[in-house]
């Protein structure tokens, strides 16, 4: 039960995504709602609410702002994050998936894949680095990791 059961962007006041950075938004919240785990840590000795949980991303005075609620929408916890830690692999990640568009038009499979490898790689950064901001506050494994970063992605691309 300790899972992701629904997930919100916070994108109001952001510039229109991109039809590439929307379809990557889509797919993104569908794996994640299809496969994903993601638990509280205990803080303060106190207990922490089991899953599901309803999550609520959104970019706010220049910090990840993630809240973090039951299934039946109330509030457990909020957390702020600086976006410092994210900004170069954002970057990276939007310089080589703009690549790999490109080359999804003109290349030759191999070329694609190379280009692919190289985006996987910096991804796995981003889920990384979100892991590591995360520790202490919640556990989640590198492929719910790697969809949120996603996410993150998107409301920073705007932000």
């Amino acid at each position: 039960m300790n899972r992701i059961c629904h997930i919100e962007i916070d994108d109001s006041g952001l510039p229109a995504p991109t039809p590439e950075v929307e379809q990557e938004r889509k797919v993104a919240i569908f794996d994640l709602l299809e496969d994903n785990s993601f638990t509280l840590s205990a803080r303060d000795g106190q207990g922490t609410p089991d899953g599901p949980f309803r999550l609520a991303l959104a970019i706010r005075d220049r910090r990840l702002v993630i809240d973090v609620a039951t299934e039946a929408g109330a509030g457990v916890v909020q957390f702020q994050l600086s976006l410092g830690p994210f900004r170069q692999v954002v970057k990276d990640y939007y310089q080589i998936c703009g690549s790999y568009f490109d080359a999804v038009k003109r290349l030759p499979p191999s070329q694609i894949e190379a280009i692919d490898m190289a985006r996987r790689g910096i991804h796995n950064e981003g889920a990384r680095i979100l892991q590591e901001r995360m520790d202490g506050k919640a556990d989640m494994d590198i492929d719910t990791a790697r969809r949120l970063f996603t996410l993150i992605c998107v409301l920073h691309f705007g932000g």
